[in-house]
């Protein structure tokens, strides 16, 4: 009998999420079309979400897989199995408390089959369950993660550089990329937060053509006490040393990098290590902590010094986030 390889994996990686799974599967399960396998992984929850997981796959009319750690490894690590483990031409990482947008695999289906991208961008709406002012102001209904025109084939790389950077939005589950692009050797590194700032752009890099859908497939869940809405050493230091090494590579195979995309990555760099700052004060009490060791890593990052930097937020205007550059620097 001839077997067909389906055209998307939808990979989710399970752990302690019982009070999302369901909510998740079934947004999925409920827009399947033909040529799509979803593969899940529990890595050794602590909570019943195994048990919820089994029981939804049995019931299940779309066929689920269900794979296992033998201990607790982490989300890079689920992932990676997850990746060895797919069969379609496209990988759609989803994360076990998020959800999926009505429509979201239909409109995928159709940029694929049209334009055939090495990668797909989307945009993405925030789920709270209480919402600030603040948060109003922002329009998270519909959160823009990329600048570029919808609906239309790119093959620019340096514009698809300074796009993610310039929206600051870097997380894996807005893009949907060829399998193959990952080859055998680009990975989540396991025991590390932010792990999306450290693949994202090395992904990119290998991409010759990519596609941005202005429109919001990911219903992404903000929930309070997570490990990244809790300051600690951990999720500093991992954050301040997430872009080493991406310039770098960057510039290796594209030596005319403008300096608009240098900006953008610079520009992200900045607000990471502001943000490094302020946990730092938070988990110190408030006590100017040393910056020394970050600041190093910021600009190893940049490849600018300190006035050159400044030159760049000078030339475009930007007087107040320099003001906030040189407050935290």
């Amino acid at each position: 009998m001839r077997t067909y390889r389906p055209w998307l994996s939808i990979l989710i990686p399970v752990y302690n999420v019982s009070a999302y799974l369901v909510e998740c599967l079934e947004s999925i399960v409920l827009q399947t079309i033909p040529g799509i396998e979803i593969i899940t992984l529990d890595d050794c929850s602590t909570d019943n979400s195994l048990t919820i997981l089994q029981d939804f796959a049995k019931n299940s009319l779309v066929p689920i897989r269900i794979l296992q750690h033998a201990h607790n490894r982490g989300l890079s690590a689920a992932r990676n199995t997850l990746l060895d483990a797919a069969q379609g031409d496209y990988v759609w990482f989803i994360d076990s408390d998020d959800k999926l947008n009505d429509d979201a695999i239909q409109s995928l289906h159709a940029l694929v089959r049209q334009h055939h991208p090495d990668l797909v961008l989307c945009d993405y709406r925030v789920l709270r369950s209480q919402h600030r002012l603040k948060h109003y102001s922002r329009d998270e209904r519909h959160i823009t993660t990329f600048p570029g025109t919808s609906g239309v084939l790119m093959t620019d790389p340096i514009k698809l550089f300074e796009g993610i950077y310039q929206k600051r939005k870097l997380h894996i589950w807005s893009k949907i990329s060829r399998r193959e692009l990952w080859g055998d050797d680009l990975r989540f590194p396991e025991g590390r937060i932010m792990e999306d700032v450290v693949v994202t752009p090395r992904l990119c890099l290998r991409v010759k053509n990519y596609i941005y859908a202005q429109q919001p497939w990911v219903i992404y869940r903000q929930r309070e006490g997570s490990i990244l809405s809790r300051p600690n050493q951990k999720k500093i230091d991992d954050m301040s040393i997430a872009s080493t090494g991406v310039l770098a590579l960057w510039l290796e195979k594209y030596p005319h990098l403008s300096a608009d995309a240098r900006f953008s990555f610079a520009h992200f760099c900045v607000r990471t290590h502001i943000f490094v700052s302020k946990e730092l004060r938070t988990i110190s009490n408030n006590k100017r902590p040393d910056m020394s060791t970050y600041r190093q890593h910021f600009l190893s990052h940049i490849q600018w010094d300190k006035p050159r930097m400044c030159w760049e937020y000078i030339k475009r205007g930007w007087v107040l986030k320099l003001r906030r550059f040189l407050l935290e620097y």
